[in-house]
């Protein structure tokens, strides 16, 4: 490590790329930063080698000049089900978050416990959807027997990243929360759970360790390699989430999360209980569908990211009555797995105009319903923005005027890199992870005021038209 200027290193690991960023350790300011793409997926399978993550990795690494660095750590996708051999050798490609093959094992699950949903979220703090390592688990073992063989160990996206640098097999309580058989209340996993997938195995050495929030889990090239975590973890911490305020990121997906003191348990699904990288909690709420729904609609448009900005925010409220409902790729939030994306209301005089601006209120509804779901467990009284959406001022600006609490847009550039960053400090310098987070001066943002045309009835106009849509298409249960 240069004594005149520490550095730490945070890795962020997301479906489409590896982005590592290179910041002081004193300062936190960043001098460096750089990423590289991972391929691309298409639900229902999503699936990636995960040699492509460490590739992607070496080629950012070499990007910002291979530095020498005080510590490292990694924030990644969650819930993808990596397995290896007992030689450590992956056996198939990862199945990823949003890989929705294993929904009907989600249903079969659901069913194996005497109280069913309500069973699982008091047992772990979710109830179990296709995005969780559980049901995919559950598929593999129905689907591939062969595969199932072979299979020593299991491990998130994170952990195998870490692994390649540590050397051991470990994850994060963050990451743990998000399997479907880790328990954020009791700090355990869930053996008997486990038992559900395949009683015949003895499950004890096929999980990672679950380190502690801030161990060092090995070295590398000489620096501290952190536990890493999550990326909604590290996003939380790259963000400096206090309680009361919740996060709403627009990336591949929508998530919309807080922290809390206590753990939190949703029968009806929607909220996740998840921990978060710290020793608190972190109840989130995921939606399938949010920039691919901008991207597509822009794609059909024919304009890039700043036209279809442009076309949206020509367009009033409510898009001339166009409503889009943004299921693209089926949806977690509500649960439907197969549904698909819908446009209502079209009439012969449709513009170009009300179609973007439909695309984006139909998002921006998603995530607001995502924001109830998440307000009903945990207080919010104010939002703050962050992701490839929020740079979008269409976006924005609707989301401040359907929204009924204040909004702002982080100034945080990658949140989950800046995340990761924290814990490799954390580790670096022997402080927990809000001492970094305070002398950084993380978790700013910028006011987004409603506009004149905003304000309580229109929000209830757009979102009464989408909830008709949504809830005529698919009833609520």
């Amino acid at each position: 490590m240069s004594a005149a200027a520490p550095l730490v290193a945070g890795v962020d690991s997301s479906t489409q790329s590896t982005k590592v960023e290179i910041r002081r350790l004193d300062t936190g300011e960043v001098v460096a930063a750089a990423s590289a793409p991972h391929p691309g997926t298409t639900p229902p399978r999503s699936e990636q080698d995960p040699a492509a993550w460490l590739q992607a990795f070496e080629t950012a690494w070499a990007a910002v000049g291979s530095p020498e660095v005080a510590a490292i750590s990694i924030a990644g996708q969650q819930h993808g089900m990596v397995v290896l051999d007992a030689e450590g050798q992956v056996l198939r490609p990862a199945k990823l978050w949003n890989d929705t093959e294993s929904a009907p094992d989600a249903g079969w699950l659901l069913k194996q416990l005497p109280d069913r949903a309500e069973g699982w979220a008091n047992a772990v703090g979710s109830v179990p959807t296709a995005s969780f390592t559980a049901t995919k688990l559950s598929w593999l073992h129905r689907s591939e027997p062969d595969t199932w063989a072979k299979l020593a160990h299991v491990l998130l996206p994170h952990d195998w990243l870490t692994s390649q640098l540590a050397r051991s097999f470990t994850t994060d309580r963050g990451d743990a929360s998000g399997t479907g058989y880790w328990s954020p209340a009791t700090g355990e996993y869930r053996w008997d759970l486990l038992g559900v997938i395949d009683r015949e195995r003895d499950w004890t050495d096929v999980v990672p360790r679950v380190a502690g929030p801030l161990e060092v889990v090995g070295t590398w090239r000489g620096a501290k390699v952190a536990v890493g975590t999550g990326d909604n973890m590290g996003a939380a911490l790259g963000l400096g989430v206090t309680a009361g305020r919740a996060v709403v990121s627009l990336g591949t997906s929508g998530t919309a999360f807080t922290v809390a003191d206590a753990p939190t348990a949703d029968a009806s699904g929607a909220v996740a209980g998840f921990a978060d990288a710290t020793g608190r909690f972190l109840p989130l709420v995921c939606t399938l569908n949010a920039t691919k729904v901008l991207n597509a609609t822009a794609r059909l448009l024919a304009v890039d990211r700043a036209g279809f900005d442009a076309l949206a925010s020509a367009a009033p409220a409510g898009a001339g009555g166009l409503t889009l409902l943004p299921y693209f790729d089926g949806e977690r939030t509500p649960n439907l797995p197969s549904a698909t994306g819908l446009l209502a209301g079209l009439r012969s005089d449709v513009s170009r105009e009300q179609l973007a601006r439909a695309a984006v209120e139909g998002v921006v509804c998603g995530m607001l319903d995502a924001l109830d779901a998440l307000m009903a467990h945990a207080p919010v009284t104010s939002v703050v923005l962050t992701g490839g959406g929020a740079r979008s001022a269409a976006v924005r600006q609707v989301f401040a005027d359907l929204c009924g609490v204040p909004v702002s847009l982080s100034t945080a550039d990658e949140a989950v890199a800046t995340g990761a960053c924290v814990q490799a400090a954390a580790v670096a310098l022997e402080v927990d992870h809000h001492e970094v987070i305070r002398r950084w001066g993380l978790g700013g943002s910028t006011e987004v005021p409603a506009s004149a045309s905003g304000g309580r009835d229109t929000a209830a106009a757009v979102r009464g038209a989408y909830a008709a849509v949504r809830d005529r298409q698919y009833p609520p249960a």
